[in-house]
Parts: structure tokens; C-alpha cells; sequence
């Protein structure tokens, strides 16, 4: 067998967009002072290469996959991280957000400070990160007008992860884009200060960051960006602001959509079950056991059980659902999909996915929603795995779309002209508090997609 008669071909790209109802973007204006208008899906379209040509000798999604483990360190950003202390009553404790910043060098001093120490787990912060000082922190603020991307990151990750940084480094390297990304409780290295790891529908940390940084850069936009868990925990975000959405645009990259589904297809499989669930099921116990003090303050944790589990479905049984209030894991995954969410989200979003992705399944990508909605196009390929897409010689094509969609909403459309939906009156949701109780009066024509299940207790 020849080389021609395996090596695979360019991948396919589809898009899916409502058909009948376009959102109309204006572009800055021309030298000619007059506004031009595009709609989302041909501005997506333009920032999609036609063909999606990778590596042939990752011919599937489970060497495409399989490959993101191989460790490539080619892309340095650097970060100075700050802690915040939570605002919510709910989801009390600090996190973290890391600031891209300017390559700098790293300490000498093997030995951390004080105030790593307070934050940081004992083997240190990540590479290339460093916290801000006090007087770094308060030169932070500016009146400047760069475009600002905020990110989320994937499963048990943080802002080191390689596919995070492979799109951030092509904006921030001329410093045209201001980045930060907002880890994850307990992740990135970072101590947890209360019982409570994050969650699939933790939104509030987001929340806290995007209102921060409208108050300290009044004049930047504001773009999202979220990968696999932290692309389904923007969207809630998304869908939770509705019109209060401080964000101009947001991509949402390789989620798992319908967590329900995600889970049932990756139990149904060998490769599902024994390789991708028991990863990150490891992982996420991992990430238990830098926290076990801690988190085993929590009367509802019982660390031996949590220690027993194998795969990531038992583990979300046994610490989420314990630590959130769920009964089971079923219930958990259904309460934090993020499938109707978009149904309420008032900006533009793109949604970026690969079909052969074996942990964000097809079988749970929103095809029918996205067709009803004009704020969102999803883009998938027939290739690319999960947070894959290698091209021949290590580069991601996934790269291409995102930075050029964001580069075109950045540069190309007018920040301060609201999009413009071409039939309102075919626009699903309506903005109302997700823990108000439901009541026939209080449905708004008898569907309101941000209204969740769990009524979060005051945690102490």
C-alpha cells in the first residue's frame, strides 16, 4: 500500500447559520466616510480557509487528539498573574487571572516570595509566570483602545496550555491585542481557599473578570475566547448576560455542548471509555489531590471515594455532584450543558469544532439550535480531533479562523454600532434570573433557556 492510497485529503468545512435571519454587521468606515454592512456568516466565511489541509500522518481524530500530548514549546507567552477575591456570596474564595505581558526574565531566586507562597501550590508557578507586584497591579489601568481577549481554558488546564497560547502568540506578538486568562479554581497552580473546586457552569469568576476589566480599561473592547469545559462555561456566561453582555464577539472552541450526550458517547466506546474518560478522570483526581486538605474541609467530600474512581463520569458523580448538591452526574451534565444558552446570547459568536472530535462529539454539537439563532455560526471540520487540527509541521489550522475572525470583529467592524438582527421577532429568549422559581406567569412565551435547575446554597 502506497503513500497516496492512505494519505488523507483536506478535510471538509461546513457552515451552519440560521438561513433566514442574518445579523448585519458594520464595518469602519471607508475612505469615502460611508458605512458598509456584512453579515456574520459571510464575515466567518472569509476567516475560514476553504480547505482544512493537516498533518496526513494524523489521519483521524484519535491520532489528532493523541498528539496534543506530545509536549511542543515553540510558543512563548508570558503572564504576571493577580488574585482576586471572589465577589459572590455564592462561589466565595480567590482566583486567579493571568496578564500577557512582555517577555521578561525569571527570577533567579529559586526560593518563592510570600506572596506566591499565599497562592501558589509548593511546586511554584507555572513556567514563564510570575505575580504582579503592587506596583505593577496599580499601573495596570489605561485608557487605552487596544482590543482585549479574554480566554478560558480547557478541562483541569490553565493559561500554559499549548493550545491556548498557539492563538494567543500571533495577536499579542506586536502587542496589537491585550490578553488575560481567567483560571480555573485550583488550577494553573493556584490554592484553593475554600472547599469548592469549579464546575462545568461556574461562571461567576468570568462574570467578576469581564466587569473588572470594563471598569479598568473603559475604553478597550472586550472579545472571549473558551476551549473544550472553559468554551461551555463562556457560553453559559454568554447566555447568562444576554443584552448586558459586556463582550463585543466571542469564539467558542471544541466544546462539549451537550455534557450529557458528550459522556454517554465517550462511555460507549473502548477508545472513549479506557483512554480519553480515564485521562481525564486522572487528571481531575490529580487536581484533587493538590487540593485534598482543603477540599476535604467540605463535611460532603469523602476523599476515599473520590481516590477510587477511574474515569472522569465517576469522578464528577463522587466530588461535583456531592460538592454542588446534584444526585447525579446525569442531572449535573444536563444542568450545566450549555446547548440552550445560546439561545440567549445578544453578541456575535463563532463557534469552531472538528466532527471526528472523539470527547466533544458530533452527536452533541447544536446543529438544530445554532439554525435559530442569528448571533452565532458554527463552523465544523470533517478532521481535527479534540483541540487538534495539526498541519503538517506542528502548526494548527484552527488558529487561522479564530485570530482571523477576531482580527476581522477587531479591526474591520465598527465596535460601537450594535449588530442589527434581521427578523427580531424570530429570535428565541428572553433575559430573566436563572433562580427565580418557575411559575406559568413568570415564563416568558413558555421557554426561557437560562433557567437552571440548582438553586446554589450561601457556601460556608
Amino acid at each position: 500500500m502506497g503513500f497516496l492510497s492512505w494519505a488523507r485529503p483536506g478535510g471538509r468545512v461546513s457552515f451552519f447559520h440560521a438561513k433566514e435571519n442574518n445579523l448585519f454587521l458594520t464595518k469602519r468606515s471607508g475612505k469615502n466616510g460611508a458605512k458598509e454592512q456584512t453579515t456574520l456568516a459571510e464575515l466567518c466565511r472569509e476567516a475560514t480557509p476553504a480547505r482544512c489541509d493537516l498533518n496526513p500522518f494524523l489521519f483521524n481524530g484519535h491520532l489528532q487528539t493523541c498528539w496534543t500530548t506530545v509536549k511542543f514549546d515553540a510558543v512563548p507567552v508570558y503572564y504576571k498573574r493577580r488574585i482576586f477575591e471572589a465577589d459572590s456570596a455564592e462561589y466565595r474564595g480567590t482566583f486567579a487571572v493571568d496578564f500577557v505581558v512582555d517577555p521578561y526574565d525569571a527570577p533567579t531566586d529559586p526560593e518563592a516570595t510570600d506572596e506566591e507562597r499565599k497562592y501558589t501550590l509548593p511546586s511554584g508557578l507555572p513556567e514563564r509566570t510570575a505575580m504582579l507586584s503592587e506596583d505593577e497591579f496599580a499601573a495596570l489601568p489605561s485608557d487605552d483602545t487596544k482590543p482585549m481577549l479574554v480566554v478560558l481554558h480547557g478541562l483541569s488546564g490553565g493559561s500554559h496550555e499549548l493550545y491556548l497560547r498557539h492563538v494567543l502568540h500571533p495577536l499579542v506578538a506586536e502587542r496589537e491585542w491585550e490578553a488575560c486568562v481567567v483560571n480555573s479554581r485550583g488550577c494553573a497552580q493556584t490554592k484553593l481557599s475554600t472547599g469548592v473546586l469549579y464546575n462545568a457552569r461556574a461562571t461567576w469568576d468570568v462574570r467578576q473578570t469581564v466587569k473588572w476589566l470594563r471598569k479598568v480599561f473603559p475604553n478597550r473592547p472586550l472579545y472571549g475566547i473558551g476551549f473544550s469545559l472553559g468554551a461551555n462555561i463562556l457560553t453559559n456566561y454568554l447566555g447568562e448576560e444576554g443584552d448586558a453582555c459586556q463582550l463585543k464577539a466571542a469564539v467558542i472552541c471544541a466544546s462539549p455542548w451537550n455534557l450529557e450526550v458528550s459522556s454517554v458517547k465517550l462511555q460507549s466506546t473502548y477508545m472513549g471509555l479506557e483512554v480519553y474518560s480515564k485521562v481525564m478522570g486522572s487528571s481531575m483526581k490529580r487536581l484533587f489531590e493538590q487540593h485534598a486538605e482543603e477540599l476535604s474541609k467540605n463535611t460532603r467530600v469523602n476523599a476515599d471515594e473520590v481516590r477510587g474512581t477511574t474515569y472522569l463520569h465517576e469522578f464528577d458523580r463522587v466530588l461535583q455532584c456531592a460538592v454542588w448538591g446534584y444526585p447525579t452526574e446525569g442531572a449535573y451534565y444536563r444542568d450545566a450543558a450549555s446547548t440552550d444558552s445560546l439561545f440567549n446570547i445578544r453578541i456575535p459568536f463563532f463557534v469552531v469544532q472538528a466532527e471526528d472530535d472523539p470527547i466533544s462529539n458530533v452527536k452533541a454539537l447544536p446543529f438544530q439550535e445554532i439554525s435559530q439563532t442569528p448571533y452565532g455560526v458554527m463552523m465544523t471540520t470533517s478532521w481535527g480531533g479534540h483541540l487538534g487540527w495539526f498541519e503538517f509541521g506542528g502548526g494548527r489550522w484552527f488558529v487561522k479562523p479564530v485570530t482571523n475572525f477576531l482580527n476581522m470583529m477587531a479591526k474591520e467592524v465598527d465596535p460601537e454600532a450594535s449588530p442589527v438582527v434581521e427578523n427580531p421577532e424570530l429570535v428565541h429568549g428572553e433575559p430573566t434570573t436563572p433562580q427565580e422559581p418557575f411559575s406559568i406567569e413568570s415564563s416568558v412565551a413558555g421557554f426561557n433557556p437560562m433557567r437552571r435547575k440548582l438553586a446554589l446554597p450561601i457556601i460556608k
